[in-house]
């Protein structure tokens, strides 16, 4: 009992730590979070509170406001917190993947299974809805990256659905911001042990995680790759 104690008393330092650390990086990208979530708990603590003074039941409706207004207050910083993370990211190599790693059960996600020596990367997601292609970098380039990519799972997968996303601010575009809702929406044609089944599928033909060390989450901006390309270096 000690041991648990102790450990739960390690934890809450960090959890308060994390939610300070969060709160810094936020504010430097939303100047007014402080003002807006202190406006938002005392606004629904006030509306609860007066609620209860109308109906003659003061402290059970203030409790009831203060557990909901902390709820509210979560939920509106989580909301904005996302949001200037989503904005810090956007434009780096590797944002996409970051995204894409948060996905909800029944994805299977690869980095990196394409990628030149511009930097532009293609990702995949294989789920219920088949094989999602998620490219980062120069559009024209990562057509003609994804479309080899294509024709490489043709061996393996021909009969499933590829889907192609492009993250970006363009035309045709969905920006880093939208991806989540973009990949779950699209349909679900799959069921869950077809989805294992494709996914091992496309790791037996191998990728370039395989045959290349790459960081995770967003790629440094000086990496180059060595020359030859993955697919050369595939053929030795």
């Amino acid at each position: 009992m000690a041991r648990k104690d102790k450990e739960q008393d390690s934890e809450n330092p960090g959890r308060l730590k994390q939610i300070a650390l969060t709160y810094k990086m936020t504010k430097r990208v939303d100047r007014w979070i402080g003002l807006v979530i202190s406006a938002v708990g005392l606004g629904t603590f006030g509306v609860i509170l007066g609620i209860g003074f109308l109906i003659g039941h003061p402290i059970y409706l203030g409790i009831l406001g203060f557990l909901v207004a902390l709820l509210t207050t979560a939920i509106v910083f989580g909301r904005r917190a996302e949001r200037a993370a989503f904005s810090q990211m956007e434009g780096q190599p590797g944002a996409a993947a970051a995204v894409l790693e948060n996905l909800r059960r029944g994805f299977a996600f690869t980095p990196a299974v394409a990628i030149n020596r511009n930097q532009d990367v293609v990702h995949r997601a294989v789920g219920k809805c088949g094989v999602v292609l998620v490219g980062e970098g120069n559009p024209n380039r990562l057509k003609t990256l994804m479309a080899a990519e294509k024709r490489r799972m043709n061996r393996v997968v021909s009969d499933v659905p590829v889907h192609d996303v492009i993250v970006g601010t363009g035309e045709d575009q969905v920006p880093l911001k939208k991806l989540r809702t973009k990949v779950m929406k699209f349909p679900r044609v799959l069921p869950g042990h077809r989805v294992t089944e494709v996914n091992d599928r496309l790791r037996a033909m191998g990728d370039l995680m395989s045959n290349m060390p790459l960081p995770k989450g967003p790629m440094p901006k000086g990496m180059r790759l060595p020359k030859g390309g993955p697919q050369q270096r595939r053929g030795r």
